[in-house]
């Protein structure tokens, strides 16, 4: 009994289609790996999301954070021949300036795979020569349509910054540097006697201001000028898993 030879791999992968989300997006490579796809057909069909713009890129961030908060995450299993296809580069469609808190797992908390975001994780979510090199380059190199700064509830660094000079002293000189990269933001900030309402603020306070230092910076100037990325801030709650997105210029005004 013969049988027809199959059809290439790539003749076997379907056709991206605009308009798909995230998990479309992931079952249509699951479906192409099961159908036989090559590294390259599957690292291709990365490329064809419906998230072009910022205003897409933070719709597909509330639409994880949602997925994740509310018990319903959807990040699938990965494939070997999908984990392989990333080789053929990365395309993230934003990058997350972030706290190095172990309980703030950055993909975890917006349902994302491997390849959606690029990360950028200190303590403190603090603007830094290496971390604003790192910026760049996904601006410049992976054409990344968003920029969050991305603060969270009791924040370790936010809390030291808010001891006193002589305890700050005390503490080695390279977390000293990370801890008055904050300070400034909480400079006249408004007497709060809830000490967790007073937390969340600084916190806030610490968001708006690292977002202003990226904005003075003139990559990153010019790239949200032409509309090519939109730096927005986000407040993640370790208690609930929601973030709450600070977009309008009101909400980001120090």
């Amino acid at each position: 009994m013969t049988t027809s030879p199959a059809a290439p791999a790539s003749a076997q992968t379907p056709e991206p289609t605009a308009g798909q989300s995230t998990a479309q997006l992931e079952r249509r490579i699951l479906d192409a790996i099961r159908r036989g796809a090559s590294m390259e057909d599957i690292a291709a069909l990365r490329h064809h999301t419906d998230i072009q713009t910022p205003a897409g890129a933070i719709e597909a961030l509330k639409d994880g954070n949602a997925r994740f908060f509310s018990g319903k995450s959807g990040r699938p299993e990965l494939d070997v021949n999908e984990r392989r296809a990333h080789i053929m580069g990365q395309t993230p469609y934003a990058a997350v300036l972030a706290c190095s808190d172990s309980r703030v797992p950055v993909e975890l908390v917006f349902d994302v795979g491997l390849g959606d975001l690029f990360v950028v994780r200190v303590a403190g979510n603090v603007v830094g020569e290496a971390g604003l090199g790192t910026l760049e380059y996904a601006i410049r190199h992976l054409d990344v349509h968003l920029i969050m700064v991305m603060g969270h509830e009791s924040c370790g660094a936010v809390a030291a910054a808010m001891l006193s000079p002589e305890q700050i002293a005390q503490e080695p000189d390279n977390l000293q540097s990370i801890i008055h990269r904050i300070t400034p933001s909480l400079v006249d900030m408004p007497r709060i006697r809830d000490k967790k309402a007073r937390m969340r603020e600084a916190v806030l306070n610490n968001v708006r201001h690292q977002v202003q230092m990226l904005r003075e910076q003139p990559v990153i100037r010019e790239a949200e000028a032409s509309g090519q990325i939109q730096v927005i801030g986000g407040y993640y709650e370790i208690g609930s898993g929601a973030v709450d997105f600070l977009v309008d210029e009101a909400d980001l005004r120090p």
